[in-house]
Order: structure tokens, then C-alpha cells, then sequence
């Protein structure tokens, strides 16, 4: 059975740091893409950072400089570091797996390799970050 367990949300003040993890259990890790993605109340989910299987990552231009994602293929594990907190970036955040993330384009809208959410077949449940002015 395949699950993916978030951790490290949190509230924090703008300017902050959070660092949040995600455990994979039950797939071949090493072979997925893994993205995290984050939605806000009354917005659609959008994708944050992704890193495939050779360790090219990609990022959202509202995280650039400010987030790095990485992993652990011997622990299976996902880490997102984020800094520079802004309260635009509160939301709840999933971590999710893929065995290939794109790009690709769908209904007019185009989406980089890693950001767009179709290619993801495994999610978790998410975890809430709030940043306060």
C-alpha cells in the first residue's frame, strides 16, 4: 500500500523558516518524480517544487530563491526548506509522487516539467503552514 505522510507544518511570522518532510512507503522511491504542491482556501492547488528521478528539480517563480527542495533515496523521505516565509505562501501543502511529471499542456494551459498536478498518482494528506504578518 502506498502512502505519503507530511510533516513540519506549522505557524510561523513572515520572514520565518519552516522545513517539511514527507515519508514514502510502498513504491520503488528512486523511480518517481516528487513534487510538493500547496492550495489555499478558495484557490486551486498549484505546484511549488518538483525533483524527478535524476535530481533535476523545478520550481514555481513565486518560491524562487526562497525554497529548496531535495531527497533522501536511502531514507525515502522529501524535504521542502522554506525560507523567506511570506503570508502568501500559507496554505496546506501535499507532497506527491509520479513515475513521470511532464510537461505538459491541458485545456489551453501549459505546465513545466513537475508543476502540473496530472501526472501525480499518489498524494498525501497534506500539511498546513501559516505565515502571519
Amino acid at each position: 500500500q502506498v502512502q505519503l505522510v507530511e510533516s513540519g507544518g506549522g505557524s510561523v511570522q513572515a520572514g520565518g523558516s519552516l522545513r517539511l518532510s514527507c515519508a514514502v512507503f510502498g513504491l520503488t522511491y528512486s523511480r518517481y518524480c516528487m513534487g510538493w504542491f500547496r492550495q489555499a482556501p478558495g484557490k486551486e492547488r498549484e505546484g511549488v517544487a518538483a525533483i524527478d528521478s535524476d535530481g533535476i528539480t523545478t520550481y514555481a517563480d513565486s518560491v524562487k530563491g526562497r525554497f529548496t527542495i531535495s531527497r533522501d533515496n536511502a531514507k525515502n523521505t522529501l524535504n521542502l526548506q522554506m525560507n523567506s516565509l511570506k503570508p502568501e505562501d500559507t496554505a496546506m501543502y501535499y507532497c506527491a509522487a509520479a513515475l513521470d511529471c511532464g510537461p505538459y499542456c491541458i485545456g489551453g494551459r501549459c505546465y513545466t516539467r513537475g508543476q502540473g498536478p496530472l501526472p501525480y498518482n499518489y498524494w498525501g494528506q497534506g500539511t498546513q503552514v501559516t505565515v502571519s504578518s
